[in-house]
């Protein structure tokens, strides 16, 4: 099953969007969106930086945990990842973006 890219709106009401792999797994979680194209315009964003591994900035949490977050080529944030147990499981976690964000359709969610 391929990724997709899960957009909502917020009960701010503003937009933001979930990058789920093929099993359903969020891989990948956006900043917020005052609007719907804009959000829209992150998605492509990650489409077109997805595949660059310079675009990863590695980190790790103040309590230890491996992430990553998904730069723009302005070095603006576009996503972020989840917290991750080690950093072989971060690696696998970008592999992931780089396989499904290129081709991922966009679901709308409630």
């Amino acid at each position: 099953m391929p990724g997709k890219f899960a957009l909502k709106q917020t009960s701010a009401g503003k937009f933001m969007f979930n990058l789920k792999a093929g099993n359903g797994q969020i891989i990948l979680t956006s900043e917020s969106y005052a609007s719907k194209s804009g959000a829209m315009g992150g998605i492509e964003s990650v489409r077109t930086n997805a595949g660059m591994d310079e675009r990863y900035d590695r980190r790790t949490s103040t309590s230890g945990k491996p992430y990553f977050v998904l730069l723009a080529a302005n070095k603006e944030p576009i996503g972020r990842s989840e917290m991750y147990s080690s950093a072989s499981a971060m690696e696998n976690g970008i592999k992931s973006v780089k396989e499904n964000a290129p081709t991922a359709k966009v679901e709308e969610e409630a």
